[in-house]
Parts: C-alpha cells; structure tokens; sequence
C-alpha cells in the first residue's frame, strides 16, 4: 500500500486490517482499557518496549497492553500521520497543550536554557514563562525580525549558552502570521550544541498543518500540533500531536506513558474520519482567504493586514515564505481603525463567523487575541509582539467566500 505518493490516498486504509475487524470497511472504537496477552512472556516483551528498558528488535512491534500505553485507534492514527510529515513515529496527545507541555518537560530541567520565538499561542507562552520558571528553567524570547547573529547575542549574554537545551519555535506565530526560518534555527541549535549535549529543534506547525509545510525538511528535530485545529477540523475535538524521528519519539511516548495524557480512543477515531477530508478542506479554506484577505487589503477601516499572501517582495519574511511553505495559509489577522471599542463593535456584529478562539475548522471564527486568548500576556510584551488592541484574528472556513465578505461588510459598517 505504501506504494501510492501522495498521504490522502492513504488516509481511507492506511494501517487498518478489515479482517481484524470482522470486515469493518472504517477502523471501530476499540473502547476497552486493558488487552489480554497470549503469554506472560509476550506481556514481559511488551512491557519492556513501552518502559524504555531495550530498544526494539528488528521488525518488532510493540504490542497492545493497555489504552494509557496504545491502543488500535491510537495506533492507525499514529501511523497515518507519519505518512504526511513523512516521519518516523508519532504521538497524539489529549490536547495541544499536552503535545507542547510534553515536549517542553521532556527536553527541558532545571538549570537548562529555552530559547524560543515571539509571539507565541497564549497557552504556550503561560506555560513557558510562568511554570518553567517556577521550576527553575530560564528562557528567552527572540522576535521574527531578529537575525541569527541578534539571537545567537541573545543566548551568549544570558550566561547560560552552555545550558541551551531547547529551540521552540512556532511559525507562522498565532496571532501575527510573523515567520521564523527554520534553518536558520537549526543553525543556532547546533552552534550550541556539543556531542554530550544536543540542541534539540522543535517546531509548533499548527498553522499551515502537514498539507502546506514540512518542516523537518528544514532541519526540525519534532513537529508539533494542535490536533484541534485542521487536523481534527470539525471543532468536535481536543487534541494534540509530536512528529520525529524514533530516537525523540521514544523519549516523547515513554513520559507520555507515565503522564497519561495520550488520546481516547473515541478522539482517535474522530481524527481518522477527519484525515479523510483534510486535504479537501484545507485547500478550500486557503482559496476562501484569498478573496477575503483581497476584500482586506484596501478597506479604509483596516488600518494592517497580516497574511503571507500580502507580503511584500524582496522583504525578509517574503523569502521565509517562498521557501518553507507551500500556501499562503487560512489564516489572517487584522488591525482595525481605532481599538478595543471598534474591534468589538466589529466583532459583535458578525453573524455568519462566528465568534469563538481556536482556528483550523470548517466554520469562520473571529476572535480579540489580546482580551482572549493572549490574555495573559504582560502588556509591554504584547505591545512589542504586535498584539494591540485593534488586533483581530481570523480563521476562513470553507464556506462561500461571498457570503464571509458580505458578513464582514456589514460588520464594518456598524463600526463607528
């Protein structure tokens, strides 16, 4: 089957066996907690391949145990994914946040150095500049408009350049669209690094999902999602995901064993269904922001768009464009005229995007980063990152594109 180049011809049957299932065309909900061994000694066998105690013999596969540690959803699912950032292994986790909290506790201790990108998802930078700190990991922030020499300064005047243990970054950033080159990342991780103690790379490609972006061809040790988002793309489900090679996979599975923070099966089997369509709907939605973000470009209420569609040749995040992603995205961000009192005035008056956080869905959604889902963000740091008051963000679904931009019109109009 592995024959066929493109992943969307995989997503109907890609790891699934009818015959193990009576026949079922679509994998079922293997909803049960525990599995039963054919022997103690297969169960010893299992069990040391999901501890970590022996790597895997050659063509072994880890066995089913217990829906905490795998289950068959679980499994296709983990598979399937694979196939889309052409990766080793897989882990979906209950929630984005799980996915990133993971990873950042996994490659990350007291006493290390995180350098990472702004902005960043609120839940995110929360997580980073509140938890981390109070358990004794420093970090520090670097913008898009840096260059490698500005960051590699950055990381030199900490003191602690010998700590770096982790590059994170999210690109395009949420809620900006601000890029952040891969490579050159790559190249700060591995000036730090020694052969006792790798930098590891981790990249949050939520915005563009697997269909538009591939960022391990860039240098990229893990990929990160927000399952949520396209992947899941019905806002019927929470989840999240950490793509790379199995060497980092292991390590990501086997804490992701003991937190237990890895997806039910019933979310499992909803993402399946949703792999189906992902490349239908994600193309659809990027043709829809297209005409919305031209409707954009030019309205006298919209005083600053931020899409990679309208980036200015020659310019620096142009050429990021050019060669890490393969759409300009469905994603835009706009600053309206004025502020708050008109960002809301927009925003409530919408009818047909509605207004909800979270992006990446069938549906529009229209939302206030600053009073939502950055909230937390200190107010000088938002103010240097680009999220003002006016700021809004918007995700394109895949309806008509004419009835999103009358929706907008009438919005505006009742701006004051």
């Amino acid at each position: 089957m592995k024959h066929f180049s493109h992943p969307e011809s995989h997503m109907m049957t890609y790891g699934y066996k009818p015959e193990l299932s009576e026949g079922a065309v679509k994998p079922p909900i293997f909803q049960t907690s525990t599995f039963v061994f054919k022997t103690a000694e297969e169960g010893k066998a299992f069990f040391e391949l999901a501890y970590g105690l022996r790597d895997k013999d050659q063509d072994e596969e880890l066995g089913l145990i217990y829906s905490r540690i795998n289950n068959p959803n679980l499994e296709i699912l983990e598979n399937r994914l694979c196939l889309w950032d052409k990766t080793e292994d897989c882990a979906v986790f209950e929630s984005g946040m799980s996915a990133i909290s993971t990873v950042l506790l996994e490659f990350l201790k007291p006493g290390d150095l995180l350098l990472y990108s702004r902005p960043t998802y609120g839940g995110t930078d929360h997580f980073i500049t509140h938890f981390l700190d109070k358990i004794g990991v420093d970090s520090i922030g670097f913008m898009p408009d840096q260059n490698q020499d500005e960051i590699t300064s950055l990381v030199q005047a900490s003191g602690k350049a010998d700590k770096l243990a982790l590059v994170y970054i999210e690109t395009p950033a949420n809620p900006t669209n601000g890029l952040i080159d891969i490579e050159m990342c790559k190249a700060i991780a591995t000036r730090f690094e020694t052969p006792k103690r790798p930098v590891y790379l981790a990249v949050d490609n939520t915005y563009m999902g697997p269909l538009w972006s591939a960022p391990l061809s860039f240098g990229a040790d893990l990929i990160i999602y927000s399952a949520t988002k396209y992947l899941g793309g019905h806002s019927d489900l929470i989840a999240g995901a950490v793509l790379g090679n199995s060497e980092v996979m292991q390590r990501i599975k086997v804490l992701r064993t003991f937190l237990g923070n890895m997806a039910s099966p019933h979310t499992c089997w909803l993402l399946l269904r949703s792999l189906e369509t992902l490349k239908v709907r994600m193309e659809q939605q990027a043709e829809n922001t297209k005409h919305i973000a031209d409707f954009l470009q030019d309205h006298p209420t919209v005083a600053k768009l931020h899409y990679l569609g309208a980036l200015k040749p020659g310019s620096k995040s142009h050429a990021i464009h050019q060669q890490q992603y393969s759409s300009s995205g469905a994603m835009i961000a706009f600053e309206i005229k004025g502020g708050e009192k008109e960002a809301f005035q927009f925003l409530n008056n919408l009818r047909l995007i509605k207004l909800a956080v979270s992006l990446g869905s069938t549906e529009s959604l229209a939302q206030h980063p600053a009073s939502m889902t950055h909230i937390g963000v200190a107010d000088e740091i938002k103010k240097r990152i680009g999220i003002s008051s006016g700021l809004i963000r918007l995700s394109i679904g895949v309806e008509n594109h004419e009835d999103l931009i009358g929706d907008i019109k009438s919005a505006f109009k009742a701006v004051d």
